[in-house]
């Protein structure tokens, strides 16, 4: 026996010795190809990319994987303690794997074995972090050997914060949310720190299976494992009895954030600072990076841009008619759930899809557009309103093709219709206004003249209706407002705002064509000042000024002003015939409202990484001294203003004083109105009144506009840059420019201001009523002779009246035609 007992002693040590060498083999062959654990101390993961506006209110979150990096640091014991519970309750004691919760799982699987029920897990915290961040999720014996392997090498390799905080930030919790940060923000719209005992037990549920417990589809499976989270956390120590009582009486409370800028009426600019972000660093580094991007947008003055030409384009649209109806549907039984499944102008709340239930002669019964819940269930309540008559007048005429008229909304809608409508009155009103979506599109732009921030950019009517941006993409003909770089260009090379021109037909002839050009209107004026031209935006002035100048020097300037790469340089250009975008206009403008100097637009102030270092900065400015440690009663330093000058600060005075007449006295006289502010501006109207433009600034903001149809068409009699586009421009700028202080025009030292007569462009004469206070450069004034360009001679002015009776009336009267 106990020979026989030796024997099988013996060969069970053999097989031992076979086993454990077999076992160690198998490890060795599982764990030299395991990978580097030392990468997880250079953790970046994918972080979200969050842009801001100039006060710092969040605009847009850009990322692939939502995500906010947390430092442990920063992650309150009651979320820590959360999710231990509902993960690893023994992370602080374990070595990488709990041995005995390991145990208990197999036990429970044995338990379960045949029942169809799934395996019951083990795994701890620092096994989820060797496997989300080295390993495959494969469900073999293989990986998870390597993931214990792993866990063991960590455990010495970190402590035990670090890897929590690694594990915090890196799972997924749903609705593309990933790490802590991520999912407070997500389910709730809260920072960490302001997560309850309840919500941060519904949040440590999620990593075990979020599409199980998803808030709205499965609420009810979500409140249970949320409540068993929080006993297992009464249970651990980490929360009284009482306070958890009370906190599985909570609801979930879940408030999903949207997925658009959280900023209101930011679309558009957002998308442009996206787009910049892009060409500047790269998709990856967009949605990846982490960077914190802080933009020029000014909140308050975006709002007062966007219902300014949100104004501007309803206006216009409704003087031409109803287009009928967004769409048809049966309004006979339960019109909630069609209405609702009708998209909306998200970014228009001021208005509510409705239904058209009954119409009479002096009434329209409507139906509401029901809210819907997160999981798209329709609400069950139908709120009924009414529009009066004289709330949708402006509907009795159709703008198709038949140009329909009625007298009463009965002819103007018809049960089944879905509109858009506005409330008025106060909240308990059911009275609204019958509104609809401009069929005619817009952009605006507003600047800082003396930094080129971006403050302000609307492009279009709404980014929910097109997502085309119409201030920096579209490429429309400024007309008219580009004259006053045409005029630029004059007085910087010898000519005054006293010079006079001829406005007269003239014709161009050119590769055997003949181009007839015409003043709007027709009319002409005889000879006339450079400031008069500008001022009545003369268009036959501008030819022969430009011929005289010679359009080189044109295409010149309106490169140098970053109106154009690559201009054209023949006359028709200097109408405004050649495409360019909003913001150029403005940015050209901005140049002269600062005195000349060269700005480059910006939307972005500056740009940080992940670590907080800035990588980008629009201010260039060199301000020596301003880092100095401690004061030694030095001077104080001075910010040094290098750009360069690209047009003479006299010049840009003149140009600003002629464009303040055409606002005082010219084409734009009577729709500007800033309280006695110093403002000068310039209409545009293309031909065949296909843009109407409006640009100006006060010393301190530069704000410009265009309207026009996507696909280029006439605006109508009275589609002009005046009629159109500068009550807009007044609109917004007499909330923009509202609470700052006062500024003027400053006059460079040295200019000289002679009074002149504004038809002649001479000297005054005492008491003469035409006399008009004039800008002269240095070496320069009214002329002494009556020169108009475009007469072959020059002679003193008693002369011409002398032998040339109409030169005479010319000069008295302007009568057009007569040279």
């Amino acid at each position: 026996m106990v020979r026989l007992f030796g024997y099988f002693f013996g060969m069970a040590c053999v097989l031992f010795l076979v086993a454990a060498a077999g076992i160690a083999i198998y490890l060795a062959n599982v764990a030299k190809d395991l990978p580097d654990y030392a990468v997880l101390n250079s953790y970046a993961p994918p972080v979200t990319t969050r842009v801001h506006a100039g006060n710092g209110a969040l605009m847009a979150e850009y990322a692939k994987e939502k995500r906010l990096f947390l430092p442990i640091q920063a992650v309150p014991d009651r979320v820590k303690a959360a999710f231990l519970s509902a993960e690893d309750k023994n992370f602080y004691n374990h070595p990488g794997v709990d041995l005995t919760g390991l145990g208990r799982a197999i036990l429970v699987n044995l338990q379960n074995f045949g029942s169809g029920r799934r395996p019951v897990g083990a795994s701890t915290i620092t096994q989820q972090v060797a496997k989300n961040f080295l390993l495959s999720s494969d469900q073999t014996i293989d990986r998870k050997i390597k993931e214990a392997i792993l866990s063991f090498r960590i455990e010495q390799a970190y402590s035990k914060d670090k890897i929590l905080e690694l594990y915090l930030n890196e799972i997924f919790f749903g609705l593309n949310s990933y790490g802590i940060a991520g999912a407070a923000l997500t389910y709730f719209n809260k920072s960490v720190t302001e997560l309850t005992v309840a919500e941060a037990a519904y949040l440590a549920s999620l990593p075990k299976g979020p599409a199980n417990y998803h808030p709205f589809r499965h609420p009810e499976a979500a409140l249970e494992r949320r409540n068993w989270v929080i006993d297992r956390m009464v249970e651990n120590g980490y929360v009284s009895q009482s306070d958890g009582q009370e906190a599985k009486k909570q609801p979930l409370g879940v408030t999903a954030r949207t997925t658009g800028p959280s900023l209101f009426a930011s679309d558009y600019f957002a998308e442009a600072v996206r787009r910049q972000l892009i060409d500047q660093y790269g998709e990856k580094v967009l949605y990846e990076g982490g960077l914190s991007v802080r933009t020029s947008l000014d909140p308050q003055m975006q709002l007062a841009a966007r219902k300014a030409l949100q104004d501007g384009l309803v206006t216009y649209d409704e003087r031409r008619g109803f287009h009928g109806p967004i769409k048809q549907i049966d309004a006979s039984g339960d019109w909630g759930k069609a209405l609702a499944d009708i998209p909306t102008l998200s970014d228009v709340p001021e208005w509510r899809l409705a239904v058209v239930l009954a119409v009479s002669e002096s009434t329209v019964d409507i139906g509401l557009q029901p809210a819907k819940d997160g999981s798209g269930k329709v609400a069950a309540d139908r709120q009924r309103g009414t529009i009066d008559a004289k709330n949708m007048q402006w509907a009795f005429r159709s703008s198709d093709g038949a140009r329909k008229t009625t007298k009463s909304p009965v002819g103007a809608v018809s049960p089944g219709d879905v509109v858009y409508v506005a409330k008025l009155g106060d909240d308990a009103s059911t009275s609204y206004r019958l509104q609809q979506p401009p069929k005619v599109q817009g952009g605006l732009v507003a600047m800082d003249p003396k930094t080129g921030r971006v403050l302000a950019m609307v492009g279009g009517f709404s980014y929910a209706q097109s997502e085309f941006n119409r201030a920096t993409q579209a490429m429309r003909q400024p007309g008219s407002s580009f004259k006053p770089f045409v005029y630029a260009a004059a007085m910087d090379n010898g000519y005054t705002p006293a010079s006079v021109i001829m406005d007269a037909p003239i014709e161009i002839v050119s590769g055997g064509q003949v181009w007839r050009p015409e003043n709007y209107g027709g009319e002409s004026g005889g000879p006339s000042t450079l400031r008069s031209g500008i001022e009545h935006s003369r268009n036959l002035m501008t030819v022969r000024l430009a011929n005289d100048l010679g359009m080189n020097i044109v295409a010149e300037y309106a490169e140098r002003f970053g109106i154009y790469d690559h201009m054209l340089p023949v006359l028709s250009m200097s109408l405004g015939a050649g495409d360019t975008t909003v913001l150029r206009m403005v940015s050209a403008y901005s140049v002269i409202a600062n005195g000349g100097k060269q700005i480059k637009p910006t939307l972005i102030d500056r740009i940080q990484d992940r670590y907080g270092k800035t990588i980008f900065k629009h201010e260039e400015r060199l301000c020596e001294g301003c880092n100095a440690g401690d004061w030694q009663n030095q001077e104080e330093p001075n910010v040094v203003d290098n750009r360069e000058t690209v047009l003479d600060p006299m010049t840009a005075y003149q140009i600003t004083s002629m464009m303040q007449g055409v606002i005082q006295r010219g084409t734009a006289a009577g729709k500007i109105d800033l309280g006695g502010r110093d403002v000068a501006g310039k209409t545009g109207t293309t031909n065949d009144e296909k843009d109407a433009w409006f640009v100006g600034f006060t010393p301190d903001l530069v704000a410009g506009l265009y309207m026009g149809f996507d696909t280029p068409g006439p605006l109508g009699r009275g589609g002009t840059g005046g009629g159109l586009s500068a009550p807009i421009f007044n609109e917004f700028m007499q909330v923009a420019v509202k609470d700052t202080p006062e500024s003027k025009f400053v006059i460079p030292s040295g200019m000289n201001l002679i009074p002149i007569d504004r038809k002649t462009g001479m000297a005054a004469v005492d008491g003469d009523p035409n006399t008009i206070i004039e800008a002269f450069k240095p070496g320069t004034g009214p002329a002494d002779s009556f020169s108009v360009i475009g007469m072959d001679s020059t002679m003193a002015p008693e002369e011409i009246l002398k032998t040339s009776p109409q030169a005479n009336q010319a000069v008295q009267t302007g009568t057009p035609g007569l040279f």
